[in-house]
This record gives C-alpha cells, structure tokens and sequence, in this order.
C-alpha cells in the first residue's frame, strides 16, 4: 500500500512539474511577447493621455514643451512630439532657416519661406562643423528652392547654395518626400492630373536668419530614426495616405535594423483649435532580449526541476505515505461514528494541518450531532411560535371580516336602508385598519428577515421631534392634551426616516392612552456619547410583568389596549426591529404618574 501511494506520488509529482514546463514554454515562446506588446501599447496609450494634458498646459513655451518631451523619454523610454496639421514639428523654432524669395514663377516672390532645417540635414552636421554647411548655410548666401505646393502652402523638397544645381552632388533634400513623390507619381496614369494636384515651384533668395539648437535643445533631434518616422509621416499625411481619420488615434507596427517599434498617431486639436497630431514611437526590442535569455535558462529549470522531483518522491516515501495510512484509519471510524480517536500532530506542514483539521473535524461533527436534538427542539418552539403569530393575525382579520360581513348583509336584506351611509362608513374603516394592518405586518416581516441593511445619516434630532410634534397638534387639542418639550440641539447618527417613525408610534400611544387635559413630556437630554429621547405620558400604569411583553406583536395586556383605541398592535414591535437595526438601548418604564418610552441615538463625532 504504501509503495502503491508512493509510486503514484512519484509519478503525479513528476507530470505536473513537466506539465509546468510545457505550459511556461509555450507561453514564454507564444504569449509572452504578445503579453509584453500588450500591456506595453497600454502603459504608453494611458501615459500619452496624461501627456496629452500636460502639453495642453504648457502649450505656447517651447522650454515646457521640450521638457515634456525629454521628460516622457525617460519615465517611459518613448519619444514623443506634435506636429501641426502640415505634418512639421511644433516649436521647431531653435532649428530653422528663414530665405526671402526674390525670384519665382509661382507668385512666391517677395515672401519669406521659413523651412525646418530638421527635414533635410542633421542637427550633427553643425555640431561637427561640417565645412560645406558651414559654409553656405549662413545668413546672407543666395539659395535655390525645389518643391511642391500642397494644401496651398510650399513644401521644399530640395535646396542648394547655386542656382540650377539642385540636380547635382552636394544639394539637400527631404529624401521622405522624394521618395514618396516618386511612388506617387507611379501611380499616377495622367501626369497633368499629377501637377494639377501637386503644383511644383522653383525659386531663389537669399538666406536672412539662421538658428540652430544648443545644450539640450540638441538632443530633440537627435535620434534620427524617430526623425525619418516623422518625415515619413508627414509624407503620407500631405499626399493623402495616411488614413488615420478625423477623431481617431492609430497604431502602426514597423521594422528596423531587425527591431520592432510601434507608432502611435493621434489627431488632436491645439490650444487655438487648430489641427495637430500626436505622434510617439516605442521599441519593443527588450521584449526579444529577455525572451531570448529565458530560453537559454530553461536548461537549468530542467535540471533543477528533476532534482526537485527526486528529493519530493523520498520526502514522500518516508514523511507523507506514513500519515496518510493513520489519517485513513481515523476517517474509517469516523464514518462508523466513532469519533474517539485522535490523530497526533507531529508536523506543522500540509500533513499536519490535515491531521490538525480531521480532529476539528471528528470535534465539530460530535458537537453538531449533540446539537442537532436541541435544534429539533427549538425548531418545536418556533414552530409554536409561527402557530401563534398565524392565530393572532387571524384573529385581527376575523373582527373587520365579521363586521364587514354583517354590513354587507344587512345592506344585501335591505334593512335599515337610512343608515346604508353608516353602514358603507364601517366597512371602509374595517377595510382602512386591514390594510395598515397588512402594511405593519409586511414591514415587520421586512425587518426580521436578517437581510434588510440601515442606512445611516446624521440629522438634529431636536428639528426631527419639533416636525413630528407638529403633525399631532391636532391630535392633541382634540383631547386638550398639553405637550411639553425639553430638546437639546445635537446632531445624531441614524436613519432618519426611521427614527421618525419610532418617534410617530411612541407619541401615537402616548396620545392615545393619556387621559383628556392631561400632559404628555417629550424630551431629548444629551449625554456623554448618546442623546436619550425620552415619551412620558400621565396615565395608567403598565402592570411590572407586562413591560416586556408590550413589545410583541398584536400583545394587549388590558381591557384599556383594545382595537377601539386604534393601531394594529404591531407598531411597538416595528419599533423595537428598528431601533434593534440601530443598535441602541431601548425601553419602557412606570413612572410616578404614568408610563414612559425611551431610546438612546449615538451623537455625531
């Protein structure tokens, strides 16, 4: 037997570690990168929204701007930047060059061309003090543009120092939109449709005001492959490619170098309104590095995993085979009852905690059992208890039945037909405390179920008994009944509602069992952490045995609490769930002249 157990141990032991291996190979060689993409693509969307906010902040300060930028790189090794609706970097202003033109078939001349130096060099060739930039790329040499124009504005293509070179070495261009030109206008079957869309021009002029970056403005241009993306863009987006929409944001997948990046475009508007592209790019080459190492590691995962699985099938022969054969003679007697024998604990591992629980076990189901006769009894005593609230609201029915019966019979033989109104008043007041009738009994149903929760505010309690008070003043002039108040205004915590209804069932039997010209006190004393509200009424008193009792539902403990006085006879017991549902003192006591009412409200802290 204990082979037996040991074996399939040994032998599950071994499956499930080779199953694990399984499962985190192909998960490492088929979902993990698709995991990291993933959860990658999220982080920078959500950190391009907070981005997107900031650049709204700071928008108009090229420094901020700059700062976002370099500041986004780090937390989240992603370069970001905005374009304006041509496709151009926004605040390109430490990386420009002004040219006045002076001669142009186009209608360009005396117009000043602002060109963004960033599209046809790099910012290197200043910092290196390339001689031939150097050297012509200055204020006051003469220039030659080519290029197109595109949604009415010129966009340069090619540029350089001599007029009518531009077609030899030496010149610069935005070799994005060369390329993009040239695979435009193969597609193009019509070239004069071509040049009615994308008007070249060619002009020359002088060059007035050069600016390039310094310290850290530098490092804006400097990676050149988020550069060339930007130029390709832009490319895209002025010959009509680019098929992002209006409203919507993209991602584009691309390869360089054998390393995958991601883009992300979004079309925004600026602080003026004007239209303006988000646009980022992350490299998702660590996510190629780190599966690549975890495959060369898995050689040790095997190797450690079958020592593991050796060592486990010795553990188990000698530690777990051994206990498991006393576990299973214990459970035996115990489902033949037998519930003497305990296991000995000697470990404090997963055995021995199953030891540990199999003896609470073998406890609790001897205690259950024990316990079972007692519950059958006290299942006898709410059984009785259901008989007799089913024999009180069936006695509370049969009085209004009856006398509805009896008028119902009297009006169908047509006797006493001058009082036919009378008798049509009865069964509508039979038929009104019916309902109220129902009304408590649902209510307290309500609030006896177990599932019904409170929900607690803070109120003042001396502005919640001055309302209430309000509403009985007719009550209480019929039977020149004088009320006297003692309120003390603080705030409480309870569910107010509620506690008006405790408040309007306590003052509705005080009115109703005080004497005529009698008084009635309401008070409300505050105390250290509770207020103490308080109904006394002058009258007589509740015998000692029947203090408790007054609190059950339909209980009439005198000929002086009968259905002529009004009520249900279960506002005291809605009241008590309720005030129960609070978790406050209540009561009633005899007092010098009369009876009172009482609970305790817990103050606001």
């Amino acid at each position: 037997m204990r082979r037996g157990i040991v074996l399939k141990l040994f032998l599950l032991t071994t499956a499930l570690c080779l199953f694990i291996l399984a499962i985190l190979f192909v998960g490492q060689t088929v979902f993990f990168k698709q995991f990291y993409v993933h959860q990658k693509v999220e982080k920078v969307q959500a950190a391009l929204q907070a981005y997107k906010q900031d650049y709204f902040n700071s928008a108009g300060d090229p420094q901020a701007v700059a700062k976002l930028e370099q500041d986004f790189y780090q937390r989240h090794n992603t370069w970001v930047t905005t374009l304006d609706a041509m496709g151009n970097l926004n605040y390109f202003g430490d990386f420009y060059m002004e040219v006045r033109v002076e001669l142009s078939d186009d209608g360009l001349s005396g117009q000043t061309m602002t060109i963004p130096l960033y599209s046809v060099m790099n910012v290197e060739d200043f910092s290196q003090d390339n001689p031939f930039l150097t050297t012509w790329i200055q204020e006051g040499e003469r220039i030659a543009i080519e290029g197109l124009l595109m949604n009415h504005q010129p966009v340069p293509q090619r540029m350089a120092r001599e007029p009518g070179r531009l077609r030899e070495e030496g010149r610069l261009e935005n070799q994005q939109m060369v390329n993009k030109e040239y695979e435009v206008v193969t597609r193009f079957e019509d070239l004069n449709r071509y040049r009615d869309l994308y008007p070249s021009f060619f002009v020359k002029g002088t060059i007035i005001k050069v600016r390039t970056p310094e310290g850290t403005e530098v490092s804006r241009y400097t990676n050149h492959l988020f550069l060339d993306r930007v130029k390709s863009f832009q490319a895209d987006l002025l010959f009509g490619d680019y098929d992002g929409g209006t409203n919507e944001s993209q991602i584009i997948d691309f390869e360089e170098n054998q390393v995958n990046y991601k883009l992300f475009v979004e079309h925004i508007d600026d602080r003026n309104g004007n239209p303006a592209y988000l646009f980022a790019m992350v490299s998702l080459q660590p996510v190629s590095e780190a599966a690549d190492v975890i495959q060369d590691y898995y050689v040790y995962i095997v190797i450690a995993t079958l020592l593991l699985v050796l060592l486990a099938s010795f553990y188990y022969s000698r530690r777990i085979a051994r206990p498991l054969l006393r576990i299973n003679r214990t459970a035996q007697r115990m489902a033949g009852l037998d519930f003497t024998e305990k296991i000995p604990v000697t470990t404090k591992d997963e055995i021995g905690d199953l030891s540990r629980n199999i003896n609470e076990l073998s406890e609790r189901l001897h205690s259950h059992i024990t316990r079972l006769g007692q519950d059958i009894e006290k299942e006898k005593q709410l059984e009785n208890t259901r008989k007799e609230f089913i024999s009180g609201v069936s006695h509370e029915l049969k009085t209004p039945l009856s006398v509805i019966q009896s008028c119902l019979s009297i009006l169908k033989d047509g006797v006493a037909s001058h009082k036919r109104d009378h008798y049509f008043a009865a069964m509508e007041d039979e038929v009104r405390r019916m309902d109220l009738l129902i009304g408590d009994m649902l209510e307290l149903a309500k609030y006896e179920s177990g599932t019904y929760k409170m929900k607690m505010d803070s109120f003042h309690i001396d502005t919640l008994i001055e309302r209430v008070c309000a509403k009985f003043s007719s009550d209480l002039e019929s039977k020149s009944l004088h009320l006297y108040t003692r309120l003390a205004p603080v705030e409480v915590v309870g569910n107010q509602h509620r506690i008006e209804q405790v408040l309007v069932n306590f003052l509705t039997n005080a009115i109703r069992y005080t004497p005529e010209q009698e008084s009635i006190i309401l008070s409300a004393v505050e105390e250290q952490e509770t207020v103490r509200v308080s109904i006394e009424n002058k009258g007589t008193h509740i015998p000692a045995e029947q203090l408790e009792k007054i609190w059950d539902r339909f209980y009439r403990g005198d000929s002086s609490r009968h259905r002529k006085a009004g009520g249900t006879g279960l506002g005291l017991a809605i009241s008590r769930k309720i005030l129960e549902l609070h978790g406050v003192r209540y009561g009633v006591t005899n007092t010098a002249e009369g009876v009172m009412f009482y609970f305790d409200l817990n103050k606001k802290v």
